[in-house]
């Protein structure tokens, strides 16, 4: 009976031993950790969102009217889906361990999403654009640029994120490091 009992009380010690305070640093979700996660997601976007800001800028300078109606057309897809995406790998990622995390990426989250909306209500825009008449494509390609601009200074969530410490964090995962775009 006395084995019984000091295999119980061993087995007892070890496991209060397992539950108390031998976990140590190394079950702490750190900002690294999350950037990681987040930037493995991004990588892909970040690359579909070059290829579509070079097809924009590549049939922009030179390109007929039907050219450029198509090019902007399948860009504003991508940068919508690629939009869709990202908020997608903040919700996946999840809040950052850092102080304000959860609105930080809630915001952000919701300012993908707003822009993805954005860029489809281009797509919309582009592609009712007559092609036929240059006067007419010319004025309607200025209100797609100036919904671009929009666009584009809907970043302070975003702007936010890449900040501080969050910042700091994802600028040293290569999946948040710019790409190029593919010719």
């Amino acid at each position: 009976m006395n084995k019984k009992l000091a295999v119980a009380l061993s087995g007892g010690a070890v496991l209060v031993l397992a539950l108390s305070g031998c976990s140590g640093d190394k079950d702490e979700f750190t900002v690294d950790d999350w950037a990681k996660k987040y930037c493995d997601l991004a990588k892909p976007q970040i690359k579909k969102q070059a290829d579509a800001e070079q097809l924009i800028r590549s049939t922009a300078s030179d390109g007929k009217p039907a050219d450029i109606r198509t090019a902007d057309s399948k860009a504003f897809q991508d940068l919508s889906d690629m939009n869709n995406d990202l908020a997608a790998a903040l919700k996946s990622a999840g809040a950052p361990p850092v102080d304000g995390g959860e609105k930080l990426a809630g915001d952000a989250e919701a300012e993908r999403k707003a822009n993805a909306k954005s860029y489809l209500g281009l797509k919309t825009q582009i592609d009712a654009l007559d092609v036929a008449d240059q006067q007419k494509f010319a004025d309607g390609l200025q209100e797609v640029a100036d919904g671009l601009k929009k666009i584009e200074q809907n970043q302070a969530a975003v702007n936010k994120l890449r900040a501080g410490q969050t910042g700091a964090a994802m600028a040293k995962q290569p999946g948040c490091k710019p790409a190029s775009a593919t010719t």
